[in-house]
């Protein structure tokens, strides 16, 4: 059978599988193992178990279990609130500033934890209450939680930047750097967003909020350092030469697991036990996904299909942004489907031999792919952040929630186009700092 044919039943026989109701591993393993036991005969299976394992048999691995643990410490605490307090007194009198302290909070938390739904949950909690006693309208309080979370798997540490990593073969150092700048512009740009539609509301008990005294305002401010503290710690370890990435994820989870010890009590065995317990949970799942999507990678690759899809692609004579378009609309459309972890574990293989023919920067295209993945988390159908806005403020229809990202996710789509004409924004500082590539 043509391998592009070929292709094209394994894609839509993956969409049906995964639309049952499996999980993504589960999926992912049921596909491959029908399509090698289809077509390369019972004994192409042989190799499944050895390839499983292969693909966890990586030390750089060890970096996900370990930066999950440090985002889930600072979760079991009241950092969201202290962070979301903090920068809340600073910008009171800024329009709109309790939208802009949420985000502000968001980005800071999504610096030490690098998950999303975790980062939704924290600052959500006690944002979106506060929002609404203001007069805020309920979308917008929502929506800006729920795309400030997004924020999670760009600005490093990110999980989802060390799973492309390893899936790419790049360096990680890299890839956090290069999400920084990327991460700040779209902070930015939600807080722009957020200010002018306060300002257009002309909602004067929004615009004139509570006035706190210099002595308030720096009062507050030691309660931020500790998280500056270890951020600056994670990266001297990392950038300093001190330790590899895996060894400065530990790093991480070892000061991440001493600040929830010691400056919020957090020394309860129940309680540690329940970060270790919730950590391990989700690190399983991802790992169960990458060594699934190996199997699938490795079933692409063994009916030749990968190879044919890349060398057809490479043979369209289109401007090379005509193709970068094209595959941002594929990202954009598996994105609403699948997590991000999913997403490049199956696409990277594809894509990544057909981005360097067309001479494209692998790791500014990492934070494309990874502000597309964002998009994903805020859409439906699976708009993961959706649902922890909808599950912590309950009284808010989902409906409204939707409507109310949905400019942030026009954000979005700004700062992918920014980077396509400035892609320096996300090249500089790895240059800076490693080297060029």
């Amino acid at each position: 059978m043509d391998p592009l044919l070929l292709g094209l039943l394994v894609a839509l026989a993956t969409i049906v599988v995964l639309f049952s109701g499996v999980s993504v591993a589960v999926g992912l393993l049921i596909v491959a193992a029908g399509f090698l036991l289809a077509f390369d005969g019972p004994r192409s299976l042989e190799m499944l178990p050895e390839i499983f394992f292969a693909d966890l048999n990586s030390f750089t691995i060890l970096s996900i279990p370990m930066f999950i643990i440090m985002g889930a410490a600072i979760a079991s605490t009241r950092a969201g609130a202290d962070l979301f307090e903090a920068l809340e007194r600073w910008l009171t009198r800024v329009p709109g500033g309790l939208v802009v302290s949420n985000l502000g909070a968001c980005a800071l938390f999504a610096a030490m934890s690098g998950s999303s739904p975790a980062t939704c949950a924290a600052i959500g909690k006690m944002g979106i209450p506060e929002m609404q006693k203001r007069g805020y309208p309920d979308g917008v309080a929502a929506g800006a939680i729920a795309a400030g979370g997004t924020l999670g798997i760009l600005i490093p540490p990110s999980v989802t930047m060390i799973v492309y990593g390893i899936a790419t073969e790049t360096s990680i150092g890299r890839l956090f750097l290069a999400g920084i700048v990327p991460g700040i512009l779209l902070m930015l740009l939600f807080m722009a967003w957020a200010i002018y539609a306060t300002w257009a509301s002309g909602n004067t008990a929004v615009l004139s909020p509570r006035h706190y005294s210099i002595r308030e305002r720096f009062e507050i401010l030691p309660r931020v350092v500790p998280f500056l503290l270890v951020i600056a710690g994670v990266l001297y370890a990392m950038y300093g030469g001190v330790a590899t990435t895996s060894e400065t994820a530990a790093v991480g989870a070892v000061l991440c697991l001493g600040m929830a010890v010691v400056i919020y009590r957090l020394w309860r065995p129940g309680a540690i036990w329940g970060v270790l317990r919730d950590s391990t949970r989700e690190s399983v799942m991802i790992l169960f996904i990458m060594a699934a999507a190996g199997v699938f990678s490795y079933m692409m690759s063994s009916l030749f299909i990968t190879q044919s899809v890349a060398q057809w692609i490479a043979a369209l004579d289109v401007n090379r942004w005509v193709l970068m378009a094209v595959i941002n609309v594929f990202l954009l459309v598996a994105g609403f489907f699948l997590p991000p972890v999913a997403v490049i574990l199956m696409t990277a293989p594809i894509l990544l031999p057909i981005l360097q023919a067309a001479q494209f920067d692998p790791y500014w295209f990492a934070v494309i792919l990874t502000i597309n993945m964002e998009v994903g988390l805020i859409t439906p159908p699976v708009g993961l952040n959706l649902f922890v806005i909808n599950s912590i403020s309950p009284d808010i229809k989902l409906k409204t929630i939707l409507w109310g990202s949905a400019p942030f996710v026009a954000c979005m789509f700004l700062a992918i186009v920014i980077l396509c004409f400035v892609p320096g924004l996300a090249t500089w500082l790895p240059d800076l700092v490693m080297g060029p590539a």
